[in-house]
């Protein structure tokens, strides 16, 4: 009953109380976001829904505008929204469209689902999320191999809702203590596509492409 329906209705109902009951929190980090970086206040991406589908993702900015790298944009009030997981918090918005679930893989680019093995496609099958077994696991400073070898596990194991309590709890902790935003070398992320083109051997079993 949870998988067919009360995970629906459960992420759509938190995402509205987040929405009410977190306004002032909204408010403060959109005028901090706007000071610190100008407009527009909101990132938006094109990222890969369930079975592929396009959605366009919502975040609080933390980078300066322009094509300089990450490091050059990527400001200190920028890394601490980063670290802190609060630029996520518009995400609450693709809640409850129906677009996202509080539980699930987080959505990549659309540019990304052309190069999954047919392991890595699962994490497809299902509503992408705002936390996830890999985030819980290490965030971005796990490999890319290890992230979608999480991703498919989830999938793997089946919606239920006791994983999606622990990984939620297990989520906020690590968020907590500001870790596992950035994957180490980087300002906050490598692309798979540059992960790819360098060779790096998955180092996952099940991860063959």
């Amino acid at each position: 009953m949870y998988a067919l329906w009360g995970k629906a209705w459960l992420d759509r109902g938190l995402a509205a109380l987040v929405l009410v009951l977190a306004a002032p929190v909204f408010a403060l980090l959109a005028l901090a976001v706007l000071l610190a970086l100008g407009r527009p206040i909101l990132f938006r991406q094109r990222r890969a829904g369930r079975h592929g589908a396009p959605f366009t993702l919502l975040k609080f900015r933390s980078m300066h505008e322009g094509e300089a790298p990450d490091a050059a944009r990527l400001s200190r009030f920028g890394r601490w929204l980063r670290a802190s997981g609060l630029d996520e918090l518009p995400q609450m918005i693709n809640i409850l469209r129906g677009e996202m679930s509080l539980v699930g893989p987080r959505p990549l680019p659309c540019d990304y689902t052309s190069l999954f093995s047919a392991t890595e496609a699962r994490r497809l099958w299902v509503m992408p999320g705002l936390f996830g077994l890999a985030q819980a696991a290490g965030r971005n400073a796990l490999p890319w191999s290890r992230r979608l070898a999480c991703d498919a596990q989830y999938v793997r194991q089946g919606v239920q809702f006791t994983t999606d309590l622990k990984l939620s709890l297990a989520c906020c902790a690590l968020l907590l203590r500001g870790h596992g935003a950035t994957m180490p070398g980087h300002a906050t992320s490598a692309r798979l596509d540059d992960v790819l083109a360098q060779g790096v051997a998955p180092v996952m079993p099940g991860l063959k492409r």
